[in-house]
């Protein structure tokens, strides 16, 4: 069966609306949100069928973009198999080949939420998830599901980064990343690292794609997806490849 199609029927779950609120992402603009009954529980099936239509996962909820008269959240993921690292981002993995990776369940962990806390006050102070909290924390990065994981990055013992992600049927999705933001460590660009590790480990796996969620054309934020090359976006219930940028 192709990837393109989910493997299980969703038409029998119930879904429902947000009401209308400030986009996050578009200045002046109203978003509206479709998700998952919250009754329902986030399993394995049910979503490996909604990640192929573009729904993502934070904490127990499992959501995409619905706003009337906007289609600019547009949902890519990478092809493991014909993924080709750019000079840079092969000079990227050089330079952060001293650190070491481990993977960890999605539970709470009082040294990750120290650097999340200090990312988001250093890093977001003007975005909505400051300020941080443990609750905060808690329901946004933790789950007890076995496909959520999340990836530690250490430098000789020193927590420098975590990327939460879920591993799938046909993917890992990433969902967030967390990082140290020492100046020191900036030309190591953990983020953009992040998603060639979790590149690395869905190859080793033998997953075929890494989701890397929304990608918005006119959000500066988001351009850092485009240098992952190539790329595929959801258009409309299939997935089609994009042309190099």
């Amino acid at each position: 069966m192709s990837s393109n199609t989910p493997r299980q029927p969703v038409r029998d779950l119930r879904f429902f609306l947000t009401v209308p609120h400030a986009c996050s992402y578009l200045e002046g603009r109203e978003a509206t949100t479709l998700f998952l009954d919250p009754q329902e529980s986030p399993g394995r099936g049910v979503y490996d069928a909604l990640a192929l239509l573009g729904f993502r996962r934070s904490g127990r909820h499992l959501y995409r973009p619905h706003c009337e008269g906007c289609s600019a959240c547009i949902s890519v993921r990478i092809p493991v198999a014909d993924f080709v690292a750019s000079r840079n981002q092969r000079r990227l993995a050089r330079r952060n080949a001293d650190l070491s990776l481990h993977v960890r369940p999605a539970i709470f962990d009082s040294e990750h939420y120290t650097l999340y806390a200090h990312y988001i006050r250093t890093r977001h102070a003007d975005g909505d998830m400051y300020p941080p909290s443990h609750e905060q924390y808690r329901t946004f990065l933790t789950l007890d599901q076995d496909y959520a994981r999340l990836l530690e990055f250490r430098l000789e013992g020193r927590l420098v980064a975590v990327a939460a992600y879920d591993q799938l049927e046909h993917g890992l999705s990433a969902i967030y990343t967390f990082f140290d933001p020492d100046p020191v460590l900036d030309r190591r660009s953990l983020g953009t690292f992040a998603v060639l590790s979790l590149v690395e480990r869905a190859r080793d796996l033998g997953l075929p794609h890494v989701y890397l969620g929304y990608w918005i054309r006119e959000c500066r934020k988001m351009n850092y997806k485009q240098a992952f090359q190539p790329l595929e976006i959801l258009d409309g219930r299939h997935w089609r490849r994009t042309l190099p940028v």
